[in-house]
C-alpha cells in the first residue's frame, strides 16, 4: 500500500509563501499522475495542480502564476510551492497520487491520498 506523507502547512500573512511537500513510500516514478487539491470547510475537493511522470504541469485557473507544481524524484517527493498567497486560499490540501499497474489480461489504475495539511491565509 502506498502511503502518501504531507508536511509544510501553517500560518501565513495575505502576499506571503508557503511550501507544501508530499512525500511517497514508493517511488514516484512510478506514478503517472500526481495531483494537489485543496478543500474548504464542506465535502468538496477542487484539484488545485498536477504534474505528470513526464513532466507536465496544469494548474487551476485562480492559482496560475501563483503556485509551482513539481518533484523530485530522488526524495521521492512532490511540492506545491505557494507565492503571492491570498486569503481564499485558505483550505486544506492533499495531496493525490495515480499508478498504472500493467498484469496479465487487465490494466489497472490505483490512487492513493495524503492526509491533509491546513493552510491558512489571514489579511
Amino acid at each position: 500500500q502506498v502511503q502518501l506523507v504531507q508536511s509544510g502547512g501553517g500560518f501565513v500573512q495575505a502576499g506571503g509563501s508557503l511550501r507544501l511537500s508530499c512525500t511517497a513510500s514508493e517511488p514516484i516514478d512510478t506514478m503517472r499522475l500526481m495531483e494537489w487539491y485543496r478543500q474548504v470547510p464542506g465535502p468538496m475537493r477542487r484539484l488545485v495542480a498536477s504534474i505528470t511522470s513526464t513532466g507536465t504541469t496544469n494548474y487551476a485557473d485562480d492559482v496560475k502564476g501563483r503556485f509551482t507544481v513539481s518533484r523530485d524524484n530522488a526524495e521521492n517527493t512532490m511540492y506545491l510551492q505557494m507565492d503571492s498567497l491570498k486569503p481564499e486560499d485558505t483550505a486544506t490540501y492533499f495531496c493525490r497520487s495515480e499508478i498504472q499497474r500493467d498484469e496479465p489480461g487487465i490494466m489497472r489504475v490505483d490512487d492513493y491520498w495524503g492526509q491533509g495539511t491546513q493552510v491558512t491565509v489571514s489579511s
